[in-house]
């Protein structure tokens, strides 16, 4: 099917976090399930704090496959340089199984982009950004460093979603600043519209960020569109606008054929998403990929 490379490995599973927020073990368990299933395609990373590598580890040794590649991990390092000892202290001694090769931290300063990289090493390493005030000079200093950026598109509450605007020009400065990114939180959904934040009864709804919609305003942006058009994917609410053609993804006008698809995943790496049914609920609904 032509979509599916343009969505492959796109989800990071992040079962650990709101508003899933599974145990271990539970999170495990999910992970060694999908990747074997006929969606594994789509999976990509196993998402845990660095502090908890040891639990994983102890939870998971169990389900590793015995051949075959081993699990990647993407570990969360708020302590640089305490979690990347966890980091490397993990690969020497589970590397056959599962592999950190990816690590994410938060940076707000130019400061705190120094020291995540100056920790990182080798390893592929996540800025996670602030999207207001302009987060142009923070990207230059990524790009400077070989780092990627990573933003934030939402959270349990309605005030943690960025307005769309403020994503657009995150993907604009991505763009000029010749760096990748992932985006993570309120993302489980394919396309923009009203969804609960939280899996409880009742929960509150809000507007919440669709993964098409930011895989189409990468690639506006991409080919030279500016920060309104991008705007314009991003806030796309109609998931009929969607749809597979015979050479890739339509949206509207715009159809992603396979050779600008790799360029697009080049930049936009993956979603990090505490559920991985529902993403891939929601593109089985709108008949993709």
């Amino acid at each position: 099917m032509p979509a599916a490379p343009l969505l492959a490995g796109l989800v990071d599973y992040a079962g650990l976090f709101p508003p899933a927020g599974l145990s271990m073990r539970d999170a495990v368990a999910a992970y060694a399930r999908e990747s074997v299933g006929r969606d594994a395609w789509m999976l990509g990373r196993f998402v845990c704090p660095a502090a908890r590598l040891a639990e994983f580890a102890e939870v998971a040794a169990a389900s590793w496959p015995d051949d075959g590649a081993p699990w990647r991990v993407s570990a969360l390092v708020p302590d640089p340089a305490a979690d990347l000892a966890r980091v490397h202290a993990f690969n020497a001694a589970h590397g056959a199984h599962a592999v950190v090769d990816t690590v994410e931290g938060r940076a707000s300063t130019v400061a705190e982009v120094d020291t995540l990289a100056a920790a990182m090493g080798a390893l592929d390493g996540y800025a996670e950004l602030p999207l207001d005030p302009d987060p142009a000079a923070l990207i230059g200093d990524c790009a400077r460093l070989g780092l990627k950026a990573k933003a934030r598109l939402g959270g349990v509450v309605a005030d943690a979603i960025p307005r769309p605007e403020l994503v657009a020009r995150f993907l604009v400065r991505c763009r000029d600043g010749g760096i990748a990114f992932k985006a993570t939180a309120g993302l489980h959904h394919a396309v923009r519209g009203a969804y609960p934040l939280t899996y409880e009864p009742n929960a509150p709804r809000a507007t919440m960020h669709g993964f098409l919609n930011l895989l189409f305003a990468t690639y506006v942006v991409l080919r030279g569109g500016d920060e309104a058009e991008a705007c314009a994917a991003l806030e796309e609410r109609d998931g009929s606008a969607f749809a597979v053609e015979p050479d890739g993804l339509r949206w509207r006008s715009h159809v992603i054929p396979a050779p600008q698809g790799r360029r697009v995943r080049e930049q936009f790496i993956a979603i990090g998403s505490c559920s991985f049914r529902e993403p891939v609920a929601d593109l089985a609904a709108l008949g993709l990929p």
